[in-house]
């Protein structure tokens, strides 16, 4: 299993706040953290359409706030369920892999369908499955899963305030902050933020697992 390596900016001050209300939730032990994991989907996908109505209704983006919230929140007691109930399987982190990337894009192809740019989502799409590939291809040839210091956490914070930001934009009368320009704007800046991030990203990928990766694999595919 990799070692999982965080250095992210809001864990060490929102990770252990949210652990902290794991006894406060009142999980039953038998309860399996599997279901834990597909709460925080369900939460996720709520917050994505919470997002796209967010430029037609002013709850919208509260919605979407919450709704991403509530996902953060089933992430960080997932495995603290799991520990403390002696049910750490593979399975329930492969589970956990496997639905946060889908939850991101659910989100960006919510605020793509507010915004009525799929050709946006579609562009924003791609470049959080490239991160998510080269993430995890890069854990497994180092070892090492790691969270960079704008990572999970970072985005569904901006995710959040972005949400709001456009329920607010409801009741402000500017023509230039109107709930629509706002959140293209907002889409725009984090797709060319990720697009320029991520070849950098790649670079620095490619130099650390030729430095610190297990050695190459040079055996030949069995055809069985």
């Amino acid at each position: 299993m990799s070692q999982r390596i965080s250095h992210s900016v809001l864990d060490p001050f929102v990770g252990p706040r949210l652990k902290a209300m794991y006894p406060h939730l009142h999980i039953p032990t038998w309860f399996p953290p599997e279901g834990i994991v597909l709460i925080g989907h369900l939460s996720a996908i709520i917050g994505a359409v919470g997002l796209a109505f967010s430029t037609s209704f002013w709850w919208g983006g509260l919605l979407g706030a919450a709704g991403i919230a509530g996902n953060h929140l089933a992430d960080c007691v997932d495995g603290t369920h799991a520990r403390q109930t002696g049910q750490c399987r593979n399975g329930g982190e492969l589970l956990d892999h496997f639905t946060d990337p889908l939850s991101f894009a659910y989100y960006l192809i919510g605020i793509g369908v507010a915004c009525a740019r799929l050709d946006l989502a579609i562009v924003a799409v791609v470049c959080l499955f490239a991160v998510a590939v080269l993430t995890n291809i890069k854990a497994k040839l180092v070892g090492e899963f790691t969270l960079a210091r704008f990572g999970p956490t970072e985005f569904k914070a901006l995710l959040c305030l972005i949400g709001v930001s456009v329920a607010v934009s409801h009741g402000v009368w500017i023509d230039s902050l109107t709930p629509q320009n706002v959140l293209l704007t907002s889409y725009i800046i984090l797709i060319v933020v990720g697009l320029v991030q991520l070849p950098i990203q790649l670079v620095r990928s490619v130099i650390e697992v030729n430095r610190n990766g297990a050695a190459p694999d040079t055996t030949e595919w069995q055809l069985k």
